[in-house]
């Protein structure tokens, strides 16, 4: 009988136990069967629903993708007509910034982070089903409008007046307002989970200075979140009352004005390209140090580096509207902003060269640090050209050209999508 009870592992809690109760968690704690697994509030099941959801819109958006490739490889095609290549363009802008880059950077965090950070899951599970069910549902029926002839045809950043009611009188822009706007409610549920994970649910004795660089940039881009997503639902809530009720907030003619809706816009869009690579930066912060088996080189320097990118990252959004007859001086501060932050992301690369650099010898390339190296390269063209349309009078030569399709591609795909 001693020796039955020896093999049973004492909990952690010394205090006498209610009876049973080891055998409740147990039951509470097994892996659901079935179609009860629907129902896992898990972080390991929601991380991996979330992640394979994520990719299923990759996917869909890749293939809507090769379709305008193949409307534009030869002149005169009529493989789509021009209203159904606008709705492609659109919900293929859409669906890979919106369905897929910021969910599944969320996705990787809710699967990673409580194994990385010593916890037995995140702190509010039901939480983060929520925000999966309603990223999921929300984006499977936006993504449906496509086949009803109801995308909208207004560009991924459906800027007005475009999108108002006198020249979008049909239902599509109201569908595209309705679903961003439950996707972004979800992505600010997803950070709220993950800021109080990274802060409240740590291992004893793991400090904030002895976190993973991974964690710390979950931290920083989970804030960014709380912080710049309510801006573009802000702007969908006012574009929407505007298409109902015919209040003119964007309307011109009326006392609105359209740039507002950029303003709003874009000051959540370009926090969201550093939402989309601060935690793929963290991942390569922690693959480059496996692969040369030695430890981060200038870890502080990183945290800070990540911490200064999100920071800086909330006063650029008016460089993407240098040819809107921005003032002088307004140009010229987010054209200087537009440079400095480069400044972080290059602390982040030296830090990942110095690392390979330190190793005492250098391990034969696996399939992670190819990769890695593919990142380096496409990331920091991607970087070169950023810097290049921070030029004013430059930008106002590329802007709206396939120069800056490029850059776009360059820092998103190989920015975030290498890395994962």
């Amino acid at each position: 009988m001693a020796r039955a009870n020896a093999t049973v592992e004492p909990l952690p809690n010394p205090l006498p136990r209610p009876d049973g109760e080891r055998e409740q968690l147990e039951r509470i704690w097994r892996p659901p069967s079935g179609l009860a697994i629907v129902s896992a509030v898990n972080n390991t099941y929601i991380g991996l629903f979330y992640v394979a959801t994520a990719m299923l819109f990759f996917l869909l958006a890749g293939v809507l993708a090769l379709l305008m490739r193949t409307q534009l490889a030869v002149p005169e095609s009529d493989l789509l007509t021009p209203d159904r290549y606008n709705q492609i363009f659109t919900m293929h802008g859409t669906v890979m910034m919106f369905l897929f880059a910021v969910p599944v950077v969320e996705a990787v965090g809710v699967l990673l982070l409580p194994n990385m950070l010593g916890a037995r899951d995140l702190p509010f599970p039901r939480l983060s089903a929520y925000a999966f069910w309603a990223y999921a549902v929300g984006g499977l029926v936006f993504f449906g409008t496509l086949f009803w002839d109801l995308a909208p045809r207004g560009g991924w950043f459906m800027y007005p007046p475009l999108t108002s009611a006198a020249y979008a009188p049909e239902t599509n822009v109201d569908f595209w307002l309705l679903g961003i706007g439950f996707i972004e409610i979800s992505a600010i549920a997803g950070a709220i989970e993950i800021v109080v994970g990274v802060l409240r649910t740590r291992a004893p004795g793991m400090t904030l200075d002895r976190m993973p660089v991974y964690a710390w940039a979950m931290l920083v881009v989970a804030g960014m979140i709380i912080f710049a997503f309510p801006a573009v639902i802000l702007a969908t809530m006012l574009l929407e009352i505007e298409r109902a009720f015919g209040w003119p907030f964007f309307v011109a003619d009326r006392g609105g004005d359209p740039l507002l809706w950029q303003h709003l816009f874009w000051f959540f869009g370009h926090p969201e390209v550093y939402i989309i690579f601060l935690p793929a930066a963290g991942m390569v912060s922690m693959i480059v140090p496996a692969m040369a088996g030695t430890a981060l080189a200038g870890y502080r320097l990183v945290v800070l580096a990540l911490i200064g990118a999100g920071f800086l990252s909330f006063g650029l959004w008016v460089h993407h509207m240098f040819a809107t007859g921005i003032p002088q001086l307004s140009l010229s501060f987010f054209s200087a902003a537009s440079m400095a932050v480069s400044i972080p992301s290059a602390i982040q690369v030296f830090a990942w060269i110095a690392t390979i650099a330190a190793a005492r010898r250098l391990r034969p390339l696996k399939v992670p640090m190819l990769f890695v190296l593919g990142f380096f390269f496409l990331f920091v063209l991607g970087g070169l050209t950023g810097v290049m349309v921070a030029v004013v009078p430059f930008d106002w030569q590329a802007h709206d050209t396939y120069f800056i399709v490029a850059h776009l591609h360059y820092v998103l795909v190989g920015g975030m999508v290498f890395p994962l």
